[in-house]
């Protein structure tokens, strides 16, 4: 054990089961992903000797000894970068993020990211949760969706929220609401989309409706909210939460979003029949027309129901008043 690490001892009550719910049972401030991360970097003792299996069975009685790291620094940097809270206290924080700014590092993106807003606002209270790639972070949005978004401040927080997220509001006050503008007109006005999604095999950059057992279940929710000439704004609420899930479901029933470069490609020509006014603003959108304007959860230590809401920002409405106008 380094200096650097604090130990804890537990000893297992209930026998027979994996040894990664045995430690959230008897460390339960720390988060399952965690727990089963340091049972793989060898910082779990079972009577004495070294478990690295998550999965392995412990008898009860078995004394578990836990070498739990001190929290190191993030290896994103700091970045002062001005933030649109909604909301926060000591355990979470909810944003309201702009268009264009990418939620944690990756390559091609390693400053100016979310993540590295949110070490320089809220300090070392992020540090170590949920691995320095992505501190606190329990959802995401693509780098040109809009919209409000939650962060963990501390890793009690984060396992609360991440189970909720897990969970797609099945049991819980979960919700998740999106405005839409996608080409032609949904039919029927309101309905769901069930359609499971997995990595495209033919481009590993998107995802893509599959109909065999590769594929995640998701479900989405839509309404139309007002229908154009060759466009409509649709409301979409989300009963699971995959990567692209509106923008693939959408497209994959003929309706992508309009600006979408990756799934709404074959219908740039359509922006043709768009008035002048409305090609525009579309030419001014410059992204997918999607923004995230309703967010509900419950908080992870009160357990009272948090719930925001975030206009559709001035670049949609422009385009919708547009459309609107034709």
């Amino acid at each position: 054990m380094d200096a650097s690490d604090v130990e804890r001892v537990g000893t297992v009550v209930d026998g027979g089961i994996r040894l990664d719910r045995a430690l959230v049972a008897l460390f339960p401030d720390l988060s399952r992903a965690r727990l089963q991360d340091l049972v793989r970097d060898g910082r779990v003792r079972r009577d004495g000797t070294p478990a690295c299996d998550p999965a392995m069975k412990v008898a009860a009685g078995a004394r578990i000894v836990l070498e739990l790291p001190l929290p190191a620094d993030a290896e994103p940097a700091a970045e002062a970068l001005d933030l649109a809270i909604a909301y926060e206290d000591d355990d979470l924080i909810v944003i309201d993020k702009p268009a264009g700014l990418v939620v944690h590092p990756a390559p091609g993106h390693e400053s100016g990211t979310l993540v590295n807003a949110l070490i320089a606002h809220c300090g070392a209270s992020l540090s170590g949760i949920g691995g320095v790639r992505r501190p606190g972070i329990v959802h995401r949005l693509d780098k040109d969706t809009s919209g409000l978004i939650v962060v963990a401040k501390n890793d009690a927080a984060h396992q609360g929220l991440t189970a909720q997220f897990a969970d797609h509001g099945r049991t819980g006050p979960l919700e998740r609401a999106y405005a839409a503008v996608v080409w032609g007109e949904p039919q029927p006005r309101v309905g769901m989309i069930r359609a499971s999604l997995a990595r495209s095999r033919h481009n590993r950059e998107k995802i893509a409706v599959v109909s065999d057992e590769s594929g995640r279940h998701a479900v989405t929710h839509y309404a139309v909210a007002a229908a154009y000439p060759e466009a409509s704004l649709v409301r979409c609420r989300l009963e699971t939460g995959r990567t692209h899930q509106i923008r693939v479901h959408l497209a994959h029933r003929g309706h992508p979003l309009l600006g979408d470069p990756v799934y709404g490609g074959a219908f740039r020509t359509k922006a043709a029949r768009l008035s002048l006014l409305a090609r525009d603003a579309l030419g001014a959108l410059g992204r997918q027309a999607l923004h995230a304007e309703l967010l509900g959860f419950s908080h992870p230590r009160t357990g009272e129901t948090l719930r925001f809401e975030s206009p559709i920002p001035h670049d949609i409405a422009a385009l919708v008043d547009a459309l609107a106008k034709a």
